[in-house]
């Protein structure tokens, strides 16, 4: 999805309170993402029982949802491109919509993954259109912080959902009890997605389409009307005139324009792919996918899962708040260097605390001494994650690439996000059978590997505008 944010001669003060307002309206997408794929959480056990199945086909129960989640990210942009990026937005919340009702109500196994997946295209989708949208109407001087609104919808759509689960599970006695008309807790946790699917949608009718997809379809009246009521009339006249001038310069971006001298492919459109895959590959949805059972699986009780994994998903909305605030003054590479840093020491510590743990039944048990030290471990990996690569990739993916291969490059790292996350989620019920210290240690080493990723390749974005970016 192509991009522009040009910085006009004339400087006038934004309505920063009108651009805060449908950035955050376009963020609840984001919000829907959090929502969506954290919301299994609570229900895996249930579902595992449900539908009795196993370790495997449990993990491609889970993980489904973000196959149809690389689809949608694929596609996302080059639809918006056709039809808008509201129009989209409203598309993807009904598809929350019929996802939320689809899984709440499905008695078989093909129904349930079918309607997670039509979810998963839901989140793609929102997952490229609100960080390009937000990207296109915020002035540069506060990008990152808008930008960032994405990872802070996410991590309290992940909060909001987890502790949607624990109220449900508490009020039925479990998430196997029947609770309301009938139906078990677990399926009321995927019903209750219903809410702020609707609302996004209703909140999608009230935010304006992007000044610049109204240039590129021909409406430049449109989008100086839209960038009067954000930026004041003289810098709209002069950013639509910009916008007009990098739309004459351009082609509708292309896969074609990707192709580099670096294995087939752009150095830059690597660095992308990197920061897409090595954010899932040090294993943070594991920690928001399979927390319940995992803390069960070591000793725990049900409630106290519930509890502890609530706890996490405050952990995360904190840090990620205090990431908003850093990002615009620290920068971002620092944040990265120090997020990859905690990430590794803090897995490092779970990989050895479950690799020496003792085993009963088959499975590792935490002692009196080594069960707080985990969750403490946990908990610091969540913290320094939330602070680094959590938001700064989202931010990076929305404002490194050039304008001409923008929209191409971010389809690419956005599907390569999702299936990163698919190899993970559908990896760890095997693997945590086999050795949780095994698992650990793999994302441990995923945490070191970012961080020399982050020396080598990643070049710091603050202050630069969208139009000055470089291959």
């Amino acid at each position: 999805m192509s991009q522009d944010a040009t910085t006009p001669p004339v400087a006038e003060h934004p309505n920063t309170s009108a651009v805060i307002k449908i950035s955050i309206i376009a963020a609840f997408g984001g919000f829907l993402f959090g929502y969506d794929s954290a919301v299994i959480n609570g229900a895996v056990a249930s579902i595992r029982t449900e539908f009795n199945i196993g370790a495997a086909v449990l993990g491609t129960t889970v993980a489904s949802a973000l196959l149809g989640a690389a689809v949608g990210a694929f596609f996302g942009g080059r639809i918006a491109d056709r039809l808008g990026r509201v129009p989209v937005m409203k598309i993807a919340a009904v598809m929350f919509l019929l996802s939320a009702l689809g899984c709440g109500l499905a008695y078989h196994l093909g129904w349930f993954i079918l309607w997670r997946v039509v979810g998963g295209v839901a989140v793609g989708v929102a997952s490229v259109i609100a960080p390009a949208y937000i990207a296109e109407v915020a002035p540069a001087a506060v990008r990152g912080r808008l930008g960032s609104l994405q990872q802070l919808g996410i991590v309290l759509g992940i909060f909001v959902s987890l502790t949607v689960d624990a109220l449900l599970a508490a009020w039925a006695g479990g998430a196997d009890e029947t609770l309301w008309l009938g139906l078990e807790a677990w399926r009321w946790m995927f019903l209750a997605m219903a809410v702020p699917a609707v609302t996004y949608g209703i909140g999608a009718f009230a935010i304006p389409e992007s000044p610049r997809y109204l240039v590129l379809a021909g409406r430049a009246d449109d989008a100086r009307h839209v960038l009067t009521g954000l930026q004041g009339i003289v810098s709209a006249n002069d950013r639509v005139q910009a916008i007009q001038q990098s739309v004459r310069s351009e082609h509708r971006p292309r896969m074609s324009d990707l192709r580099g001298r670096m294995a087939g492919l752009k150095p830059i459109v690597w660095v992308g792919i990197g920061l897409a895959a090595l954010q899932q590959f040090v294993g943070i949805n594991v920690i928001f996918y399979y927390s319940n059972v995992l803390w069960q699986s070591v000793g725990f009780t049900e409630a106290d899962s519930f509890t502890i994994t609530v706890i996490t998903s405050v952990t995360n909305v904190v840090v990620t708040v205090v990431a908003i605030a850093l990002v615009d003054k620290v920068g971002r590479r620092p944040l990265l260097l120090v997020g990859s840093t905690g990430m590794t020491l803090s897995l490092a510590t779970l990989a050895v605390l479950f690799a020496t743990a003792d085993v009963v039944d088959g499975a590792p048990v935490l002692g009196p001494v080594a069960g707080p030290v985990a969750l403490v471990a946990a908990n610091l990996f969540v913290v320094f994650f939330g602070v680094s690569w959590g938001p700064m990739m989202w931010v990076l993916l929305g404002e490194m690439f050039p304008n001409a291969i923008r929209g191409a490059a971010l389809a690419v790292a956005g599907f390569v996000q999702w299936v990163a996350n698919f190899l993970v989620t559908v990896t760890f019920p095997p693997l945590a059978e086999a050795s949780l210290g095994l698992a650990y240690g793999l994302y441990a080493l995923f945490a070191l590997i970012s961080l020399v990723f982050t020396i080598k390749m990643v070049r710091e974005t603050t202050g630069i505008e969208l139009e000055d970016m470089q291959d």
